[in-house]
């Protein structure tokens, strides 16, 4: 473990951030980072519990407390060796996930004194990049089958990933002109610069992975192929069908960070189809999308920003009798993006609010009729006289999202479940070689989660193709190899030639 009762006399350090009336003048990424000297002291904090709950509170079984503890005794290059064996892309999840593992850290028990494991995980990662340690794997061995993966976000890079290492030949395709899926096109420079992106799609490319953008395939285009993983995100907006929705200026709000994503690595600069610049802007939908449109619309110029959720602002503390230990604690947390909108004066979010219908000038909209919500039925008729008037010049739709996109879905002829995502309980669809992975499987969920369902999908699909053919028994790749764990590295597979699960290597 790290010191011996270091967590008794180190306190906790949060990641710290750029001050935010200084950051929004740019799009580079927003956390700074701290010394080695202060990562191993908050390594040092770590337990090593004799049951890690951390485990349990990631998707992907992280080590946690075995990385903590080579930081905190300075060998960086086996921590990332530990981080690499269940995570694929710890730089995109050191930066993005909200890190249920520390909600769920033993020390969390008194609030909000969990051990900062994103910053460290964070930190693992960038040592390796700045030391030349991830370099490609390239498989031992090819096995003579095809994987076609549609979709490049978080949980078909993974997907891609691991069934190379494994020694098949696999196609990547993605439909938009780069890979990274939301994380590319929905998630702002300023809290993952795309270069960070790119490196690991130049990897998958190094390993063999066929990598086709700008492709949208359907179910004709994947015959031919042994097996098939669809990793398609969801991408159906949850609507709002209230009376002006029909006016112009009211967006998906992927509608427009795509525009901004695009916009800020675009050569030129020149401002996409929508534009928050000089506008009176509400973002309806109190989640991380609708803090992202904030932050973009802050940076753009906006006059003014009101980010609206229907739901009553959560308690500032965990309540113990809703969402105990170690569960994910519901309160309230201010986002980068209030913090932003408070320091410039530019905005603000309101709680317990319910839109009732949109306004119009000449088709365009210039103002919401909204109301307080029932605490008690958010969803059902607001509260009697408390109706009045917002302006705005545009509205962004950040309500979530249903399912995903079903053309692809019934060409291939899958089985859905009731909300309309792919029925694979075990990863595989209905129809025999077809894999689902990531969102259009479980639905909208964290990237912690997606990569985690690209790895389990693989593992599954690299089952299905090896008992397509006997020689390819005992297995010649390797799905849970880090990147610098080398072919010596590679953990044993069960008598059935199938891999081990993540939590068990």
């Amino acid at each position: 473990m790290g010191e011996l009762g270091g967590f008794l006399k180190i306190e906790r350090s949060g990641v710290p951030y750029r001050d935010p009336a200084e950051r929004v003048g740019d799009f580079k990424e927003f956390v700074v980072h701290r010394s080695d000297d202060e990562l191993a002291a908050q390594g040092a904090r770590c337990m090593e519990c004799g049951v890690p709950f951390c485990h349990n509170g990631c998707p992907l079984g992280n080590l946690i407390p075995d990385w903590n503890d080579l930081v905190y005794r300075g060998r960086w290059q086996d921590a990332i060796r530990q981080l690499h064996a269940t995570n694929n892309f710890p730089e995109f999840t050191g930066r993005l996930c909200p890190a249920p593992c520390e909600a769920s850290c033993v020390l969390e028990i008194r609030e909000g004194d969990a051990v900062t494991i994103k910053q460290i995980e964070n930190s693992i990662i960038d040592h390796a990049w700045d030391n030349d340690w991830v370099v490609a794997q390239p498989p031992r061995s090819e096995t003579g089958r095809t994987v076609a993966v549609v979709g490049a976000g978080p949980a078909g890079m993974a997907a891609a990933q691991q069934l190379r290492r494994a020694g098949h030949t696999v196609t990547l395709f993605e439909r938009d002109e780069a890979a990274g899926g939301l994380i590319r096109f929905g998630v702002p420079d300023f809290k993952i610069e795309k270069w960070v992106i790119e490196r690991r799609v130049q990897q998958l490319v190094d390993e063999g992975v066929d990598l086709r953008l700008n492709t949208d395939v359907g179910a004709g285009d994947l015959e031919g192929f042994d097996a098939v993983v669809l990793a398609t995100g969801s991408r159906v907006p949850r609507d709002l069908p209230v009376d002006g929705r029909e006016l112009s200026g009211i967006h998906p709000a992927m509608d427009y960070l795509y525009v901004r994503n695009r916009q800020v690595a675009s050569a030129d600069g020149a401002p996409g189809e929508i534009t928050a610049k000089g506008k009176h802007v509400v973002v309806i939908g109190g989640g991380d999308t609708g803090a992202d449109c904030v932050g973009n619309s802050i940076r753009e110029g906006a006059i003014d920003v009101v980010q609206l959720e229907v739901l009553p602002k959560p308690p500032a503390h965990r309540p113990d009798d809703k969402t105990p230990w170690p569960l994910w604690p519901m309160k309230y947390r201010k986002s980068y993006a209030m913090e932003e909108a408070e320091a410039t004066h530019k905005g603000e979010q309101d709680y317990a609010v319910t839109t009732q219908r949109f306004v119009g000038e000449d088709g365009q909209v210039s103002a919401l009729m909204v109301a307080d919500a029932d605490p008690a039925n958010p969803f059902g008729p607001p509260l009697p006289g408390t109706e009045r008037a917002l302006k705005a010049d545009l509205v962004l739709l950040a309500m979530g999202f249903l399912h995903p996109e079903q053309e692809l879905i019934d060409g291939l002829g899958l089985a859905k479940d009731q909300r309309g995502n792919v029925k694979a309980s075990t990863y595989e669809t209905s129809e025999q070689g077809v894999f689902a992975a990531g969102d259009c499987r479980r639905g909208q969920s964290l990237i912690v989660w997606a990569i985690n369902e690209g790895r389990q999908a693989a593992r599954m699909a690299d089952r299905y193709l090896r008992g397509l053919d006997e020689d390819l028994r005992p297995a010649t790749g390797n799905l849970t190899q880090g990147d610098e764990g080398g072919p010596e590295a590679a953990p044993p597979r069960h008598a059935d030639g199938a891999m081990p699960s993540p939590q068990a290597v």
